[in-house]
């Protein structure tokens, strides 16, 4: 197998995307339009599944598609299409253009201002690493991925099946300032879900990779492997004392707190005020030894980019320092809606780095004394205006800084603005497979509600 395809046209493709997007650019400013935006992207995948040793579906795919919005004054239209035809690339202004005519002004509407724009240079940041395979290489890895799963232990019974992917996307931003931003990017995955026990006693659980690059995948027996501890590891579950505890998320689940964050200090709910971090700006959310911060140039990250989805331009800044949210999350229209500047997060944040106080999980375990380890959270218990905390949740109970046993049927319960000031540890180990990178976080006191 080949990493790189023996001719890459990736330029070439983006060329002429780039070329589409000034063509429809120049047709909306000859339609009237004040300002105007287009994005045009290219995608392909192969995308495989197999389950108990049979191949499940081979699927491969490419699509394309181009979105336009126009703005006459602060009046805003958008359309699009997969068709590149120059009559429906046309069509698809003339639409937008139609629409923009008809709604009423939006005093936040238009274009970032031109001076925050991105130099437009095409920046590597090492995210394209296309992968030349066929559809039996494809099925032969995740084959093996399930055998290695089956295989290393013989409480696993069954399979839920095994899948691996690979694609790459290549995308254009334009607008009406001159801006023209390129980017492309591959991904690549891995993973398998297994079974172990019998009847009603059995439990699920799995293990996946991904990654820009071949070399970013965990090699498949060493998945599958991963997957049947995990799963054993499950067998055999009680519940676990109701009380007050400290709890600590595992690295796979901790990055949800920061979800949780991030959606409270975003600008779309900033301005419905429907957060329970608003007004939040410079305020102690945090211990003082803890950070968050944006690294979005960073080479090889998930989700680098020199420029936002407005082609604001991007650069590494801290969301929290010494426990203090230091921004919000904005792009150019939340930040006007608010009477803000924009963030360059339009389209989300870019490769977030929390900083940590501690070393592996064993370590955390061992120093927790007694309480519960979290590993998996079911449900969306949790209330964005208020904060309240509340999700179903498994993983192991901890005693004398050691794994005692598997538990689930828990309720795990709080506020997260008390969760965030009560984090006591962040581990070293984070893990890799997204773009917010955080290990284990131990939460010095919940509300642990089990069966006893």
């Amino acid at each position: 197998m080949n990493d790189i395809a023996p001719t890459d046209d990736s330029h070439v493709r983006l060329d002429r995307l780039a070329d589409i997007s000034q063509r429809l650019l120049a047709r909306a400013r000859a339609l009237g339009a004040s300002q105007a935006e287009v994005s045009c992207s290219e995608e392909h995948g192969l995308n495989v599944s197999v389950r108990m040793g049979e191949v499940e579906t081979v699927e491969s795919t490419r699509d394309r598609g181009v979105a336009v919005t126009v703005y006459f004054g602060q009046r805003k239209g958008s359309a699009s299409t997969a068709d590149l035809h120059e009559r429906s690339l046309e069509a698809t202004v003339e639409q937008a253009c139609a629409i923009a005519r008809y709604t009423e002004d939006d005093p936040a509407a238009g274009l970032a201002d031109a001076a925050l724009m991105a130099d437009g240079t095409f920046h590597d940041l090492e995210t394209w690493h296309p992968w030349r395979l066929d559809a039996d290489e494809a099925i032969d890895m995740a084959l093996a991925c399930e055998a290695a799963g089956r295989e290393a232990d013989a409480r696993v019974s069954n399979s839920d099946g095994a899948s691996f992917g690979s694609g790459g996307s290549l995308s254009v931003y334009a607008n009406s300032h001159g801006f023209v931003g390129r980017e492309r990017e591959t991904q690549h995955s891995l993973g398998v879900a297994l079974i172990a026990g019998q009847g009603e006693g059995m439990q699920r659980d799995g293990w996946y990779s991904i990654g820009l690059a071949r070399g970013d995948l965990e090699a498949p027996a060493a998945i599958g492997r991963r997957a049947a501890e995990r799963t054993a590891a499950r067998l055999d579950p009680r519940t676990a004392p109701t009380g007050q505890y400290p709890v600590l998320f595992a690295a796979e689940v901790a990055r949800s707190l920061v979800g949780h964050l991030l959606n409270a200090v975003s600008g779309g709910a900033l301005y419905r005020r429907a957060s329970f971090l608003l007004d939040s700006a410079g305020t102690r959310l945090f211990p003082d030894w803890f950070g968050i911060d944006e690294r979005p140039l960073l080479r090889r990250g998930l989700r680098s980019t020199a420029f936002d989805a407005d082609g604001v331009a991007t650069r590494d800044s801290a969301l929290v320092a010494g426990g203090v949210l230091q921004r919000y999350v904005l792009g150019s229209y939340s930040a006007r809606k608010l009477g803000l500047q924009t963030t360059a997060n339009a389209g989300g944040v870019h490769n977030l780095q929390l900083s940590s106080n501690a070393g592996s999980l064993d370590d955390l375990v061992r120093g927790m004394g007694t309480g519960l380890l979290v590993t998996e959270l079911m449900g969306q218990g949790v209330n964005g205006v208020t904060g309240d905390y509340s999700r179903g949740a498994a993983g192991f109970w901890i005693e004398g800084g050691a794994v005692a046993y598997p538990v689930d049927e828990l309720t795990i319960a709080g506020n997260l603005r008390d969760m965030f000031a009560a984090i006591e540890a962040v581990g070293a180990e984070y893990d890799p497979r997204s773009h917010i990178r955080t290990g284990p976080i131990l939460v010095g006191r919940m509300t642990v509600a089990g069966g006893e």
